[in-house]
């Protein structure tokens, strides 16, 4: 071994020698699973959580924004729609830029603009400053474009092929438990009050909690987020480092076609819309609902919102292990497809019957299906698509939710007004059903476990004289 290469860290030794086979032309493959991508998951999981808290800090307190902005409930409700507004605009240069730089840029870009988002929305707090309010959300909501794309790329990059569901599940819990935060932390820090001024004090000491826990993560991001380890983690992402091609603009706009001409995605994809734009459109209106019927109750709402996103981002975890156990992609995907539309009706009638206790309960089974079907979704897109580029699958899947929760958020805020909750739950409860039929209809052809057979096939073929190295 080269005597500089002695002196270098583990990981810069594996880049060295990984390059050095490289050039003496072997094929020889090999993997290794670093300890350090649970460090890269918790970063992620940290600053996706604080993006997504923001998503929902304003709509989980809209009697005391109205009342302090003096501005209507539908202007609140566009602090949670602007992030699904801006989604379908960004996605392309979002999936373009992951695809093109990597993990480590697209990480920067989305910590750092949540960072400055943030940081403006503490010059917001003045009564008439509620644009600051807007400009401040919208900043944050462009730099989620690209960390909502992250997931599925990090599990797939970094993680074994047996701990890519589970990577994936706790990924995307990141941004359920900044969500389900972001239902409990502003009531408990705002409080109502004849005085707006103590309001806006409760305002501004939330606005400044949250710009101050960006700093610790953003520094974490610059320092310690890598764009991929120095070995493959898998026979899979050893192929594709293997095959891999120049990146090409051409490529990627052909990817994007390619992946729209795929018909199972395409259906998956029109389900998985709606399936993320109904849970979009009830959280951000959770707290009208719930007031409706329940006099004074916001800090019970807060309480029902925090459990019902907890309680998903558990049974991701769980839907995950499932995944990585049965490979029952499809089945699962339906299952927790229709527990969703049954989940929603009997919400319904909770509310109907104005029992807080079976409020409660019904909020725990929302959460088990509905907040949960993120992740499911995710990796039967994954598998639906292999072996396109996760960022850009991810991207077209977010895409469709973004267009779909903006309409579906306003619609809903209009038949609110109009209707009431109710029939404004129903009209959800019916767009479950229509996405359970089209889930039911996607073709199971899920093309990553087919590689991941080939490839044991291979080995079996090879027996002794195989190349594949794993590495603990």
């Amino acid at each position: 071994m080269d005597p500089h290469v002695a002196k270098c860290s583990k990981e810069e030794k594996d880049y060295v020698e990984h390059s050095l086979l490289q050039k003496k032309g072997e094929t020889q493959l090999k993997i290794k699973a670093y300890k350090r991508r649970w460090t890269i998951l918790i970063i992620f999981f940290i600053y996706s959580a604080i993006s997504s808290l923001q998503w929902i800090e304003y709509s989980s307190i809209t009697h005391l924004v109205v009342k302090y902005y003096k501005v209507s409930t539908i202007a609140v409700d566009w602090t949670s729609i602007v992030y699904m507004a801006v989604n379908p605009f960004l996605v392309i240069p979002a999936s373009y830029i992951i695809d093109k730089k990597g993990l480590r840029t697209a990480g920067l870009i989305g910590c750092i603009g949540t960072a400055i988002g943030t940081g403006i929305k503490v010059f917001s707090v003045r009564n008439d400053l509620f644009v600051v309010v807007l400009i401040g959300q919208t900043i944050i909501s462009m730099s989620q474009v690209t960390i909502i794309c992250l997931p599925p790329k990090i599990a797939a990059v970094w993680f074994k092929s047996n701990e890519v569901s589970t990577a994936c599940s706790i990924g995307a819990i990141g941004m359920q438990i900044g969500c389900a935060i972001g239902y409990i932390l502003p009531p408990s820090i705002v409080k109502d009050s004849v005085n707006l001024e103590d309001i806006g004090a409760g305002l501004y000491l939330l606005c400044w909690i949250l710009a101050g826990s960006t700093i610790p993560v953003t520094v974490a991001v610059l320092f310690y987020f890598s764009a991929e380890p120095p070995l493959p983690p898998s026979n899979a992402q050893a192929n594709l480092r293997q095959n891999k091609e120049e990146f090409s603009t051409k490529a990627f706009f052909l990817s994007i076609k390619k992946l729209f001409q795929n018909k199972p995605f395409v259906i998956h994809m029109v389900a998985y819309g709606i399936n993320i734009a109904v849970f979009s459109a009830v959280g951000t209106l959770w707290t009208q609902f719930v007031l409706q019927y329940f006099e004074g109750a916001s800090e019970d709402a807060g309480r029902m919102g925090f459990i019902m996103v907890i309680v998903g981002a558990l049974s991701s975890i769980v839907f995950g292990i499932l995944l990585d156990k049965t490979r029952k992609y499809k089945e699962i995907t339906f299952l927790n497809y229709l527990g969703s539309a049954i989940s929603i009706y009997m919400l319904m009638y909770a509310l109907e019957w104005k029992s807080m206790l079976l409020m409660y309960i019904s909020t725990v089974i929302v959460g088990v299906f509905t907040s949960a079907y993120m992740p499911v979704g995710f990796e039967f897109a994954m598998e639906l698509t292999f072996p396109s580029e996760e960022s850009t699958t991810t991207g077209i899947l977010i895409a469709m939710t973004q267009v779909l929760g903006a309409i579906f958020t306003v619609a809903v805020g209009y038949l609110n007004l109009w209707v009431g909750c109710y029939w404004s739950l129903f009209s959800q409860g019916a767009l479950l059903i229509l996405g359970t039929v089209f889930t039911g209809c996607v073709p199971n052809k899920l093309l990553q476990q087919e590689a991941f057979k080939q490839n044991l096939i291979e080995r079996k073929v090879s027996h002794h004289g195989s190349h594949l190295i794993f590495i603990e």
